[in-house]
């Protein structure tokens, strides 16, 4: 459980021109304090790049996750959900090494299923996933299910409820932007954040809502989901940042929020600052 609200970038800053296991320490110079490793593209690490970035991020007081990879669909076929099962357990194994907290990534697809049975099969698979990573050894790393940006994935805030009800050492991964662009832009102010945190709230317990791990940047959608990203401080698009950072002063939160906007770092700053900013009113 993070001990303060956390901020930091989804990735390696691009400015930042040190090796990936030295980011911890740039982000420390900046003011931030949590590094989400991406390996969308796949788990690439060595466990000797692994131990040292977990190594640096412990020495410079940096909270560590992993975004697993993109190509994972646990309600596809059996050969597709096979292979999205290794490239978790991969995730696991890798996080693991890094001292890592959680694994996030997106559970799947319904395609031509219904959502019940593609959501079913996501909670099947990702039973057998904590099970094998249990015989691995690998007891403290969380599995994060991310709210989807897009109405193809599973990935509703009711399915990633339902998933961290039913599946043991999970936790909800609350990608505001893509909560926001599926739903249509229905994140319009403070009560709609509040909607979202009490719901959590009363079906996962308060813990789950004071260390919520969170994605933030401002959307741009269309009528199937996200579409693309765009920096805190472009007009036009939304959620708004500051009515989530007053409830987070307010209530005494404890988020790991990480930027996914195209500055990274500079979108991590700007958060950090508008809740310290909202703390102090306190």
């Amino acid at each position: 459980m993070a001990d303060r609200p956390r901020f930091g970038p989804a990735g390696k800053p691009p400015r930042f021109k040190g090796p990936t296991t030295e980011t911890p320490r740039f982000l420390h110079d900046e003011g931030l304090d949590a590094f989400e490793y991406q390996a969308v593209r796949g788990v690439r690490i060595s466990q000797k790049d692994a131990t040292e970035l977990g190594r640096v991020a412990k020495e410079t007081d940096v909270w560590l996750s992993m975004h697993g990879p993109y190509f994972i669909n646990l309600s596809g076929e059996r050969a597709t959900v096979e292979a999205s099962e290794k490239r978790l357990i991969d995730s696991l194994k890798a996080t693991s090494w890094m001292g890592g907290h959680r694994v996030v990534f997106h559970p799947g697809y319904y395609g031509m299923r219904s959502l019940k049975d593609a959501l079913d099969l996501c909670i099947k698979s990702m039973r057998e996933i904590i099970e094998k990573a249990r015989t691995l050894g690998i007891k403290d790393v969380l599995l994060g299910p991310e709210i989807g940006g897009k109405k193809s994935q599973v990935g509703s805030l009711d399915e990633i409820i339902t998933i961290c009800k039913k599946v043991e050492s999970t936790a909800p991964t609350i990608d505001w932007s893509h909560l926001h662009a599926r739903t249509g832009g229905g994140i319009k102010g403070k009560d709609d954040y509040l909607k979202v945190i009490e719901t959590l709230e009363k079906e996962l317990g308060s813990d789950a809502v004071k260390n919520l791990h969170c994605h933030f940047t401002h959307v741009e959608f269309t009528e199937k989901g996200e579409r693309s990203h765009h920096e805190l401080d472009e007009p036009g698009y939304g959620p708004d940042f500051k009515p989530l950072a007053e409830i987070i002063a307010e209530q005494g939160l404890r988020p790991v929020i990480i930027s996914e906007s195209p500055i990274l770092d500079i979108d991590s700053i700007k958060m950090r600052d508008i809740v310290l900013k909202a703390m102090r009113k306190i």
